[in-house]
């Protein structure tokens, strides 16, 4: 989770994951278990589909203050 919390190469929110998932530069991706179950979902099959490597990490607002914003984050991921 380091490399999520040093690295300019990322983005947040679930719209960013999702498109970065899709257009295939998304190397890695963080979702937060206590998401909404509808998002959650959404991220971790689109993820899957295009095996990229999920990592869950336990709260919202850990996942945000790991990617330096000061709003909790559903989703982050790194990009190539």
């Amino acid at each position: 989770m380091e490399a999520l919390r040093d690295s300019e190469r990322r983005v947040v929110g679930t719209k960013e994951v999702l498109r970065a998932v899709k257009a295939g530069t998304a190397s890695r991706v963080y979702v937060a278990n206590d998401a909404d179950t509808f998002l959650y979902q959404r991220i971790v099959r689109a993820a899957e589909a295009a095996k990229v490597p999920i990592t869950r990490v336990e709260r919202m607002k850990e996942l945000g203050e790991m990617c330096g914003v000061q709003v909790s984050a559903a989703a982050a991921a790194l990009i190539r």
